[in-house]
């Protein structure tokens, strides 16, 4: 902006023919001016984009975070690759948007400011012509920008489809093969790519029209300024310098109206990334706040007390209806029943995961929701029959979610008490061994072993077991059993053990069967057996008794 000034000056000292002194001065000056600005702007662009860095990092953590406080129906109802778009995808878009565009929009926003009041200065009524025709500067492109964000919404929404396609196949990968549709699920894919082509095109065209109205626009406005300034020199009403200089800071203000208008559909852009975002950071999560309680001991007495439950997608279907039982401490009481019964909803309700539709759920006499989040879920493990195991070391997966990291002995005492032992001592790296995402290398029976011992390692006053020792073999299974019947510590705890394996059944303190939501009967195997009733009927038909 130095450069228009003195410009002027120097136009005026070489008509009016003045001193060298002057001359030098103003030269001066300028480059002065000139150098301090660079540097000035050097050190602007250093802070802003280190800035920008840390507000990216802490953006995509307050994303993750947001989302991993959502209740357990949010993450039914939307899927995993929507989700994952919002956290990288539209995170990075905004997080660049702010580091580059804001920044240019800034700089440009406070340069235009400063050259109009230069303009002002110079020549009030040629700055009113400028200003009168800043309007068909933005009307157009304001149309086009609107036009573009509504395209970019589009193509973030396809960008989120096409990977949960992917993810999707990638994840079900055994399924694809046995079924020989890679074909299939390669041109699905190549269908979503298609849609975000269109989009992308279109997109491309709504930037390029924005790109010509603006440049339209100032070449107009260049040319008239020029003809009506040339008439004010002409009848004396401005010199000679302070036309040039106004010429000048006026190219520079319209070349900063162009920029700002160019970079608007970007901030566009990224107002349409933020809108998922913001949705995700403003979202009450719809579980009930964390509880207070921490007491010191728990017993471990668990209460349903006509306990109903339907799920949030279908409120008008019952899954549970009217649950009274106790499960008590040092009793292994299981539930069985033909499938869709409401078992490992039984299982989700005691782990907090929903909240009853009706009646309530107490431990040790108080309502699950009470409880602090994390000691209630140190209290309560829940192992089930597909457990989820992370892409980390074996000990690290042991030792999930304990806020005190545990000693090497803890960590191997779980795991020989589990049956993980055996397998996790034979390899190379032992417990230092890294496995893969959902660690496909292990077997069902190895992931449901790790799975019991990082249920095991918190010494919870209520286990659950949902069909956890599907996939054991016949050694780790008599291990699991002997700890459900026969170790001392089956006391300290009150276990809820739904299975398939009738040789785990037949030894609990209190059998119930659950069948359409409800219990129809309960007591031990030998008088269910006695009763000749449902439980009976089960243990008899082959296909369908436990095993």
């Amino acid at each position: 902006m130095a450069i228009p000034f003195f410009t002027g000056r120097l136009t005026d000292w070489i008509l009016q023919d003045g001193s060298a002194d002057t001359f030098t001065r103003n030269l001066t000056l300028m480059s002065i001016l000139t150098i301090a600005s660079a540097v000035l702007e050097f050190v602007g662009d250093g802070i802003y984009n280190n800035t920008m860095g840390h507000v990216h990092s802490h953006l995509q953590g307050e994303v993750f975070g947001a989302v991993l406080r959502q209740e357990t129906e949010f993450f039914q109802q939307n899927q995993t690759g929507n989700i994952m778009s919002r956290v990288t995808e539209d995170t990075s878009t905004l997080s660049d948007s702010l580091s580059e565009n804001l920044s240019l929009f800034l700089w440009y926003l406070v340069r235009g400011l400063c050259l109009l009041g230069i303009m002002l200065w110079g020549s009030v009524s040629l700055t009113m012509v400028t200003l009168i025709t800043l309007p068909l500067l933005f009307l157009l492109p304001k149309k086009v920008g609107k036009w573009y964000q509504l395209l970019e919404v589009q193509v973030r929404e396809s960008l989120a489809k096409s990977s949960q396609v992917a993810i999707e196949a990638l994840s079900a990968m055994p399924t694809v093969r046995s079924f020989a549709n890679e074909e299939g699920e390669a041109q699905k894919f190549r269908e979503k790519l298609q849609e975000i082509k269109t989009l992308n095109q279109k997109e491309a065209v709504a930037y390029a029209v924005n790109s010509w109205t603006t440049s339209i626009s100032g070449m107009l406005l260049k040319v008239g300024i020029l003809y009506i300034g040339g008439q004010l020199v002409t009848s004396g009403a401005v010199s000679s310098g302070n036309l040039v200089t106004f010429v000048l800071c006026q190219m520079q203000f319209t070349q900063a109206v162009e920029v700002l208008l160019s970079i608007y559909p970007r901030v566009q852009k990224a107002v349409g990334s933020s809108e998922k975002i913001f949705e995700y950071l403003d979202r009450t999560p719809r579980c009930p706040p964390s509880g207070l309680l921490t007491p010191l001991h728990l017993e471990g007495l668990v209460q349903f007390q006509d306990v109903s439950f339907a799920y949030p997608n279908r409120p008008d279907v019952l899954v549970l209806q009217g649950l009274t039982f106790t499960l008590r401490p040092g009793e292994v009481t299981a539930l069985v029943g033909p499938n869709g019964s409401g078992k490992s909803t039984v299982a989700a309700l005691l782990q907090n995961l929903y909240q009853p539709t009706g009646g309530q759920l107490l431990l040790d006499g108080k309502p699950l929701p009470q409880y602090e989040h994390r000691y209630l879920h140190r209290q309560v493990a829940a192992v089930g029959q597909e457990p989820q195991v992370f892409g980390r070391s074996l000990q690290e997966n042991i030792a999930y979610g304990l806020t005190q990291k545990p000693t090497m002995e803890e960590i191997t005492a779980a795991a020989v008490k589990s049956g993980a032992h055996s397998f996790i001592s034979g390899l190379p790296q032992g417990y230092d061994t890294e496995v893969d995402e959902a660690g496909s290398q292990l077997s069902g029976g190895q992931r449901q072993a790790v799975a019991l011992a990082r249920a095991l390692i918190r010494k919870p006053c209520v286990l659950i077991l949902d069909d956890a020792t599907s996939a054991l073999d016949a050694n780790s299974q008599l291990q699991v059993e002997q700890l459900l019947y026969e170790s001392p510590e089956r006391y300290s705890r009150s276990v809820l053990l739904i299975t398939q394996h009738l040789s785990l059944v037949e030894q609990a303190d209190h059998i119930l069967f659950l069948e359409g939501g409800a219990i129809r009967e309960g007591g031990t195997h030998q008088q269910l057996m006695e009763k000749k009733g449902c439980y009976w009927a089960m243990v008899q038909a082959p296909a369908d008794a436990p095993e």
